[in-house]
This record gives C-alpha cells, sequence and structure tokens, in this order.
C-alpha cells in the first residue's frame, strides 16, 4: 500500500457548506490540494467570489452554488447542482455554523432556534439528502464539524445552545455511522478547539487566560493546520474510521 496515495482525492468531489469563509474555507481548500474537485455551499455570493479566486489561482476545478443549508429544497438544489456540475457526489463536509453567546437565561426562543436550526437540523438535512445519495451509490463519506464545545462548558462565555447543539451532532455522526457502515458510507466528525479566523476572538488579551493559557499547548490553532484532518476524514486513509469524533484542540479537552 502506498501511504501518501491513501491521503488523495483525485476524481472525488467534495461539498463544503458555509464554505464563502474561515473554516469552511480553509477546508476547501485543503481538499483541492488533496485533488478533489469542489462545490461550496452558501449564501455570500461576494465572499464566495474571493474563495473562487483564490482556489482557481492555485489549480482548484471549484464552483459555488447559493444555498441557505436551512431550506430543504435549497439542500436538494446543491446536491442536484453538483450532480449537474460533476456527473457525481463523494465527500460532504457539514461545515456551516452558527454561535449565540449568552447567558442561559437571557437565550431568547429565536437565538435557541436559530443556532439549533442551523448547527443541527441543516447537518441533518445535510446529511439526510445528500446520504440518500450516498447509500443509493454505496459510497461516500461525511465530515461534520463539531466542536470542542460538545464534550465542555467554555468558559469564560457562557454559550449553552451552541454547547448543546455540537454534542447532538457528534451522537448524530454515531448514529449515522452505524446505519450507514453496511452501505460502504462512512460518518465522521472533527472537533476543534480555538481556532484563529475572523470571527473568534482569540487575541483578545480577555480571553488568553481561559482559552490560550489553559490549553496544554498554550496556543490557539489555525485554519492550515486544521484543515489536514479534514483531508485525512474524508479520504482513504482513514478507511477503517467511522462514528468518530476526532479532537484537534491543542489539548484543551485533557484538562
Amino acid at each position: 500500500m502506498d501511504t501518501m496515495a491513501s491521503f488523495s482525492l483525485d476524481g472525488r468531489v467534495a461539498v463544503v457548506t458555509g464554505g464563502t469563509r474561515g473554516l469552511g474555507a480553509g477546508f476547501a481548500e485543503a481538499l483541492g490540494d488533496a485533488g478533489a474537485k469542489l462545490m461550496i455551499v452558501g449564501r455570500d455570493v461576494e465572499a464566495a467570489e474571493i474563495v473562487l479566486d483564490r482556489l482557481r489561482d492555485k489549480g482548484a476545478d471549484v464552483r459555488f452554488v447559493v444555498a441557505d443549508v436551512t431550506r430543504q429544497d435549497d439542500v436538494r438544489g446543491a446536491l442536484e447542482a453538483t450532480l449537474d456540475a460533476y456527473g457525481r457526489v463523494d465527500i460532504l463536509v457539514n461545515n456551516a455554523g452558527a454561535c449565540v453567546h449568552a447567558p442561559a437565561l437571557d437565550v431568547t426562543p429565536d437565538d435557541w432556534r436559530h443556532v439549533m436550526d442551523v448547527n443541527v437540523d441543516a447537518v441533518w438535512r445535510c446529511s439526510q439528502t445528500f446520504g440518500r445519495h450516498f447509500v443509493e451509490q454505496r459510497s461516500g463519506t461525511i465530515v461534520n464539524i463539531g466542536s470542542m464545545s460538545g464534550m465542555i462548558v467554555n468558559r469564560p462565555q457562557w454559550q449553552p445552545a451552541y454547547n448543546a447543539s455540537k454534542a447532538a451532532v457528534h451522537h448524530l455522526t454515531r448514529s449515522l455511522a452505524a446505519e450507514w457502515g453496511p452501505y460502504g458510507v462512512r460518518v465522521n466528525a472533527l472537533a476543534p478547539g480555538y481556532i484563529r479566523t475572523d470571527m473568534s476572538p482569540v487575541d483578545d488579551p480577555r480571553f488568553r487566560q481561559n482559552w490560550i493559557e489553559d490549553a496544554p499547548m498554550r496556543r490557539y490553532g489555525t485554519v492550515e493546520e486544521l484543515a489536514p484532518a479534514v483531508v485525512f476524514l474524508a479520504s482513504d486513509a482513514s478507511s477503517f474510521v467511522t462514528g468518530s469524533v476526532l479532537v484537534a484542540d491543542g489539548g484543551y479537552t485533557a484538562f
């Protein structure tokens, strides 16, 4: 067996939700680097153009479909657009996410519903829609983006809806892996710790003690060092891995 060849995604098609910025854009870039053809799913056309230009400059075969993953018709449309463009789908990365920072007594019904709609319901909706296709073709890989927040309670910020939603993603991952394993479909999750993105204030001094100093590695992570984990989970390098939650948090959950 050629070990390095097992990481190759040549000839495969990957769909990344929330792929127009931050983690999603980084995941798409890494999958493209590994040889996958890409369909980025999102709502922000201007942000998508920036990502598309960058990836195409690197030689990636990448397209974009406007879709809101909280809408079933949009999700079906994303699958159909990918099949129309490439004739197949092999990988789904459920990356789109939302978070509300608020103490439990201040979380409004709308806040709670918004986080669950994006982080749980949309993951379920995309997994079921693409999973039906994967089961029919007897192959496919789903990578759900969970969080270490599904295993711990973050501090000093309170985010009960987000924490609960990511715990649900982890267990949904196991449930789908158990059910679809006999059909050649693998389902895993990646649980990041604190990663530097435009929307994550990891450099804010208010959070340094709890976010940075409390981690064994005493630093935050970067998109560039997190993204290869998605390639691993999406590729044949993890062919005997399903129902797992891969934690990449600089050791934060070790304490």
